[in-house]
């Protein structure tokens, strides 16, 4: 077997040639020859078989993204072997190529998972083309996993609103972050929006042609995130009827965010720490390495610090997330926003939920200004939706049962008392459900627990 490995190349990109990793595998030294002469200047490496039995011992310890096959081998055919690779869960794509063909040939190939078919003897044109156009097969699954995660995704993204020096400062802060390739760590209060940041930063940077695959690490089960990251192979585990490409998969060449990084379980973060600092992951259940091109923009809602200090977060992979560390100021830091993001929520959700835009008052404007916004800007835009649905910014739409407008004159004391009212008023309307009511809030079920601990200590 033989090898030919080079580092990725930026020109290479430029031409549209993917850094894939490239099995050849055909008996005929002449055909080797002349394939990797062709595709090794042009990917990021390129390995060469003579039989199946080669490749597969290859494939057993290595990750590869295609696989050039020739039919007529010694022992094993290609098409026998090419069956016996998807059966064991290889998703890579797969060229097969022949001197002797007909119609059949060419169905049975297809039906058993080629991606492509050609003819010997053929152009160097051709089977550039042929690669290409795997590569693209490859880039629109990917593109369409990606797509289909954001139409499920949190509503309401934009570009960040707001005038205020926090707003500016923020600004300027993705402005110098964004070009580079590190890893960054956002913190702030939930609501206050860390996944329209690290959107941002995956704008401006140069993967903003890559796709954007954001990962609410809270809402995957322990069990199962580490197959949901990495992706796992066949037979992995009980259930694991077919291999199955991770998430990591699905960013490559774009921007992973994990959003509510600090509910990993202690042994993923090791798995995750291993990832960041050697460039690759091993799917579940699977011997292969497979290399990493992407960027890591990580998210919480807690301080990390004090989660290190208490043993549930890894000192190391704290360190190794805060190469670059931006804090989000939280909503009551920065009130002067508060107009421009009304505004700017009336023009986005009143066409979308077919109401009438909201004209409110200055009076309403200040009751809205004096609120303590325990949910941030995600409350506020709740809020707002609330409101166009019921026709009117009035306290019976921010607290049920009060029929009253808010009184501006109102003192610290009295905001706090309407807020707790608030809160009371949406647990009492879904049951006490505190999971429901802090979604309803736009707030954890942390903040809403601790906001209700504070009023039973007082």
């Amino acid at each position: 077997m033989e090898t030919s490995f080079l580092p990725p190349s930026p020109e290479r990109a430029l031409e549209g040639w993917p850094d894939w990793s490239i099995l050849i595998v055909d008996d005929e030294q002449g055909m080797l020859n002349f394939l990797v002469k062709t595709l090794a200047p042009r990917c990021h490496f390129v390995m060469s078989a003579s039989s199946a039995e080669d490749g597969a011992q290859w494939l057993r310890g290595h990750h590869v993204d295609l696989v050039i096959l020739d039919i007529s081998l010694p022992g094993k055919s290609g098409v026998v072997w090419l069956k016996e690779l998807r059966e064991q869960g290889f998703t890579g794509e797969v060229i097969l190529i022949t001197a002797f063909a007909d119609l059949d040939t060419a169905i049975e190939a297809l039906r058993a998972g080629a991606s492509d078919f050609i003819l010997k003897p053929f152009r160097v044109p051709q089977i550039l083309n042929a690669v290409k156009h795997c590569y693209e097969r490859s880039r629109l699954r990917r593109e369409n996993f990606v797509l289909r995660r954001a139409v499920t995704s949190t509503p309401g993204r934009g570009a960040l609103v707001g005038s205020s020096a926090a707003m500016q400062q923020l600004r300027g802060s993705i402005a110098r972050v964004a070009p580079v390739n590190s890893t960054v760590l956002l913190q702030g209060e939930s609501g206050t929006g860390k996944e329209l940041v690290a959107r941002e930063l995956h704008a401006n940077s140069s993967r903003a042609s890559g796709p954007f695959v954001p990962v609410n690490c809270a809402a995957v089960s322990p069990e199962l995130i580490e197959s949901e990251l990495f992706g796992h192979a066949k037979g992995a585990f009980t259930g694991a009827t077919r291999a199955r490409d991770g998430l990591f998969h699905y960013a490559q060449g774009g921007t992973l965010f994990l959003d509510e990084i600090a509910e990993l379980p202690l042994p993923i973060q090791a798995t995750l720490l291993r990832a960041i600092e050697d460039l690759n992951i091993r799917p579940v259940g699977s011997e292969q390495l497979v290399p990493l091109n992407l960027r890591i923009v990580a998210a919480t809602n807690r301080q990390l610090s004090h989660e290190v200090e208490a043993g549930r977060f890894r000192k190391d992979l704290y360190f190794r997330l805060q190469v670059v560390d931006l804090t989000l100021p939280p909503l009551r830091e920065h009130k002067d926003d508060i107009a421009e993001l009304v505004a700017h929520f009336i023009a986005q959700l009143a066409p979308s939920l077919g109401v009438e835009p909201l004209t409110l008052s200055e009076q309403e404007m200040d009751f809205l200004r004096q609120y303590d916004w325990p949910g941030n800007v995600r409350e506020l835009r709740n809020l707002i939706e609330r409101s166009l649905i019921l026709g009117g910014l009035t306290v019976s739409a921010l607290y049920p049962g009060q029929p009253r407008r808010p009184d501006t004159s109102a003192s610290p004391t009295d905001l706090h008392t309407l807020e707790k009212m608030h809160i009371l008023s949406v647990l009492d309307s879904v049951q006490g459900d505190k999971t429901r009511a802090a979604q309803l809030l736009g707030v954890s079920r942390r903040t809403l627990e601790r906001r209700v601990a504070e009023w039973n200590s007082l």
